[in-house]
């Protein structure tokens, strides 16, 4: 939020001029956050309302003079969100009282633009508000009791400067002085164990990353993982294990969109963080956006969209040529849908496109099969949503049959393990396959790519590199950048404002990643790539 405060403010009030408003707004905000202002909490929030419009057009007015450091800025900012986070009883009273603030700084912010103030007044305050939190009193100060003014007996025991104090540790679930504990719940046993183990192991090398490198404000990272074999009825078990036994602080790189679903409201009910999760699904993708859920990639809407729109405009299909194979779940339901809905961005009737399903955590693909079988119409394309598995069985019982199809998969299919099982039927069954990405081609030499390869070859020698543990080592590295910058007083009210003001992040990728209120999904890009003789595979262009 911090961060927008600084760069999205406007509006038409005038500075606070005088020095006896310095000294106020000083006094208040060094007397709240040493927890010495003694009135009720309600008179607390109205105290912090007036506090607002008095250090609020410092920040502001400050933020627009380019000679004014920007981190000297962002600490009194942060400040200001800690008094209102400890002083508000509730989400709504918190939001309430960030949304005053933001105006004020907007007004600052203005006040400077329009000639209404000038620098060298904006640098004075925000000195004096510097001195006031180091516990140096500016010269001649009226008394903390005179400013607030509150009931008399409060106002006799009220001192005349703030008391300075040591910033307090962190004293949120799974953080201690020298450790923050994350939780991973995704398939570690079963037919579809390759992908937590290989989403597991990208956050592994970017926490091991950042750990030899002293870690993040002094503590290291740690994923601790729980297994439910992709079965929703195991789901709800492992994060109350990862949640009440390991007390960690919050969750990244869940697998799947059954699962997700189980997952998600686990966490929201608990407010607490469920970040870059393996799934495209739009159950992670409401709009307005859960404020505890942030997708780092790209949605199953926009994967399917792009190759259904390579179908049809570069490849020159009909759309009753193209057909879907999914999972008869909620994953294959989000698949599906997204090609219903290219087909419909793209003026086409949705109502008539042939769905092929098999059971999760199976290989029975026959009954797809004999329906492909059945079609009068010829397919020429099949969309799969589908795991690895299952994906190289249909490919298998369909490949001689339909010479000339074209078998697109979306991302979560796991491109290593699909290969690899395509292989070992022959290279005619891999050659062409289609594979939507969600990270750029792991053969190739982008930045993020060589940092991420270097990482596993010195964490994980003997691995080879892989999409699905890419993603996980991108969507770690994202919120690595965030939780730097949430600094040592972290919880996750004051991580998820940082991520919410994420703009224009540069991993290397190819394409910035942005955060935002109303959008906590920070990339869109989808690459596309597609299997060679050799079972490697190579990038091509979508569009």
């Amino acid at each position: 939020m911090e961060t927008a405060m600084m760069a999205d403010i406007g509006s038409n009030m005038t500075v606070v001029r005088s020095s006896r408003s310095r000294w106020m707004a000083a006094a208040l905000l060094g007397a709240l956050l040493a927890g010495s202002a003694t009135a009720a909490t309600g008179d607390n929030a109205n105290v912090v309302r007036d506090l607002a419009g008095r250090v609020g057009p410092i920040i502001g007015s400050a933020s627009a003079c380019p000679d004014i450091a920007r981190p000297r800025v962002q600490f009194i900012a942060d400040k200001f969100q800690q008094v209102i986070r400890e002083t508000a009883s509730n989400e709504a009273e918190r939001d309430d009282l960030s949304r005053l603030l933001d105006r004020y700084v907007a007004d600052g912010r203005t006040a400077v633009t329009a000639g209404r103030t000038d620098c060298k007044l904006a640098e004075r305050q925000l000195a004096d508000l510097e001195q006031s939190l180091a516990g140096k009193a500016p010269s001649s100060p009226p008394s903390l009791a005179a400013v607030i003014a509150p009931s008399s007996a409060t106002a006799a025991t009220a001192p005349t400067a703030p008391v300075p104090q040591p910033l307090p540790t962190s004293t949120a679930r799974g953080v201690t002085a020298s450790e923050i504990r994350f939780g991973m719940v995704g398939p570690f046993s079963g037919p579809t164990k390759e992908l937590g183990r290989q989403m597991k192991l990208g956050i592994d090398a970017a926490f091991n990353r950042v750990n030899d490198a002293g870690g993040v404000e002094g503590r290291m990272l740690k994923l601790i993982s729980a297994d439910d074999g992709y079965e929703p009825s195991r789901t709800a078990d492992a994060m109350k294990q990862l949640y009440d036994k390991e007390q960690v602080f919050g969750f990244i790189g869940n697998v799947g969109t059954p699962t997700a679903a189980v997952a998600v409201p686990f966490a929201l009910e608990r407010r607490t963080l469920f970040f870059g999760a393996f799934t495209g699904a739009n159950i992670l993708r409401n709009d307005p956006p859960d404020r505890y859920v942030f997708n780092y990639r790209a949605s199953y809407a926009e994967e399917t969209a792009a190759v259904v729109h390579y179908l049809i405009k570069l490849r020159r299909l009909q759309p009753k040529q193209i057909a879907v194979f999914a999972q008869q779940d909620s994953y294959g339901d989000a698949g599906f849908a997204g090609v219903a809905k290219a087909f419909r961005a793209l003026g086409l009737n949705d109502a008539a496109i042939l769905r092929l399903n098999y059971k999760r955590n199976t290989v029975d693909v026959d009954d797809a099969v004999n329906q492909l079988k059945a079609q009068k119409l010829q397919v020429r394309a099949v969309v799969m949503v589908a795991s690895y598995r299952a994906a190289a069985k249909f490919i298998e019982k369909t490949k001689d049959q339909f010479p000339g199809m074209i078998y697109s998969n979306v991302s979560f299919v796991g491109s290593t393990s699909l290969a690899e099982e395509l292989m070992l039927l022959g290279p005619r069954y891999a050659s062409g396959i289609i594979v939507t990405q969600v990270v750029p081609a792991v053969g190739g030499y982008s930045s993020a790519v060589l940092e991420y390869k270097n990482a596993l070859a010195k964490y994980f020698p003997g691995e080879s590199p892989d999409y699905v543990s890419l993603e996980g080592y991108v969507a770690a590295n994202v919120l690595i950048q965030a939780l730097k910058r949430t600094g040592p007083q972290l919880d996750t009210e004051k991580l998820i404002d940082v991520l919410e003001n994420t703009r224009n992040l540069d991993l290397g990728l190819g394409a910035p990643l942005t955060f935002g209120r109303a959008e906590h999904q920070a990339s869109h890009k989808i690459w596309g790539t597609a299997i060679d003789d050799s079972g490697k595979y190579q990038s091509f262009e979508l569009e």
